[in-house]
């Protein structure tokens, strides 16, 4: 069983820049949106609301936190970002749309995707009483130092 995928999203690569993904999306691109889009869209992090403002205020002083918030919850419910709580009280933002698990780094708290087929997960179906339409597996550890020689 695979997750419910939302609605097919404009892959970033087809579009010259975020002001375009954001009107693709039905965002109006002002200054802050734009702002926002540059970073978080294009990470490979899983930034917290609190990450993106401040990121997102060293470029532009004047944005707020409530705009940065609400952007963030804008641009999940457009199909842009996902929002995750992979642990108690903190919500992240990953711009994968894809189907992926992620792993968790003990030491660091940095947040890794793990691609779909590295996992199996097996007898979703055969849970009584739930109907599932999406999960992720969530691991958390340390990661291998690796050796060079």
């Amino acid at each position: 069983m695979r997750p419910t995928k939302p609605a097919k999203p404009i892959p970033a690569s087809t579009v010259r820049n975020e002001a375009e993904l954001l009107e693709r999306h039905g965002v109006l691109p002002s200054a802050q949106r734009l702002a926002i889009a540059q970073y978080v869209l294009r990470t490979d992090e899983h930034p917290s609301a609190d990450q993106v403002f401040a990121k997102v205020q060293r470029a532009l002083p004047m944005v707020s936190r409530a705009t940065v918030y609400n952007t963030l919850n804008l641009f999940v419910d457009k199909g842009l970002l996902r929002a995750h709580v992979l642990a108690e009280g903190k919500v992240v933002f990953d711009p994968n749309l894809e189907p992926h698990h992620h792993f968790i780094d003990e030491e660091t708290g940095a947040i890794h995707d793990v691609p779909w087929s590295a996992l199996a997960v097996s007898n979703v179906d055969a849970l009584e009483g739930f109907d599932v339409h999406e999960y992720q597996v969530v691991l958390r550890g340390k990661l291998k130092k690796v050796r060079t020689s």
